[in-house]
């Protein structure tokens, strides 16, 4: 059974007077025990909406979130917050998510404070979480600002571990880390995983972060889904054009290897207005007539594309989230 399954989801943010933002757009897909899903996209593309929608930081306009089996719409007040005691967040800057008040202690044992965790239990979990991201007793009672910018995320880390989650969502885990810190943290989220078997959803715009750690990618642009697939062959030989200009802006230090098959320069478009074609097609190279019609997300050759140019013979009728299951 998937830890998380989304079908259908939707977000809407009021916007200015000119209608909703409309950041999500029927997004499905479903993750697995152990695996990494990562979510890859420009700014703006409705990644972090994802998460925070699958996090219940925000409620969906429409669709369902199913955690364990059970589905977390209907839930309000105290069910809400034991259905997703399981879910954990971490976010993109760890002195935003770190009370500058709070020792590390604090901080760390902060989601632990549940009815019937008594507090040698609660000590317990706090030097254990730490252990886990390499921090000692010595960190205790230290306060934020005395860390740092990687030791503060280890404690965010920590403090996600701590009640032992099935589901941790990344938003951007490392964007605010240097090269150096940024790998140490990938390893280290590499290794919990392998030894607590709990399941990521990675929200990124680094490609090489997501190739170190993803099973699968889902790619969004303007709050849809375009290619979704396991990330060795998504990253290997993308599909979406896209995908492929996402890639061919990756920095290389030989300039000529660079593939030239998307121009991401342009401006990305308005998601206010969903429109009724392709909305990559004002910057695809091979955008015609077809393209005034979206593309559905179809499931083909192990992965899902949403591309009129990329549907040929072998399609199958499998829908994304059978393939998902």
């Amino acid at each position: 059974m998937s830890v998380l399954t989304v079908e259908d989801l939707h977000v809407r943010y009021p916007g200015d007077g000119t209608g909703d933002v409309h950041a999500v757009k029927g997004v499905s897909f479903a993750v697995a025990p152990g695996r990494t899903l990562a979510i890859v996209g420009e700014s703006g593309c409705g990644k972090s909406s994802v998460a925070n929608a699958v996090a219940r930081l925000i409620r969906p306009a429409s669709g369902r979130i199913e955690f364990l089996g059970r589905d977390l719409e209907p839930m309000r007040g105290r069910a809400l917050r034991d259905g997703r005691r399981g879910i954990q967040m971490v976010f993109q800057d760890p002195l935003d998510a770190l009370d500058p008040r709070m020792t590390v202690r604090s901080s760390v044992e902060e989601p632990l404070r549940l009815p019937g965790l008594v507090r040698a239990e609660r000590a317990a979990r706090v030097r254990e979480a730490l252990e886990a991201v390499d921090l000692g007793e010595q960190f205790l009672d230290r306060y934020p600002h005395q860390l740092s910018g990687g030791q503060q995320q280890r404690v965010v880390i920590a403090r996600a571990l701590a009640p032992r989650p099935k589901l941790i969502v990344l938003d951007e885990p490392t964007a605010s880390l240097d090269f150096l810190v940024r790998e140490r943290i990938v390893d280290l989220l590499a290794g919990i995983q392998e030894q607590t078997g709990c399941a990521f959803v990675f929200i990124s715009h680094d490609i090489g972060t997501v190739r170190k750690i993803a099973d699968d990618v889902a790619v969004m642009y303007l709050g849809r889904i375009v290619e979704m697939g396991p990330a060795r062959e998504i990253l290997r030989a993308p599909v979406h054009p896209y995908t492929t200009a996402l890639l061919d802006a990756v920095p290389v230090p030989d300039p000529s290897l660079r593939g030239r098959r998307g121009d991401l320069a342009a401006d990305p478009g308005d998601l206010s207005e969903p429109g009724s074609g392709c909305a990559f097609a004002p910057r695809c190279p091979l955008a015609d007539e077809v393209c005034e019609t979206r593309p559905p997300l179809t499931f083909r050759d192990g992965r899902d594309v949403a591309c009129h140019h990329a549907v040929g013979p072998h399609v199958s009728n499998t829908t994304p989230m059978e393939a998902a299951r």
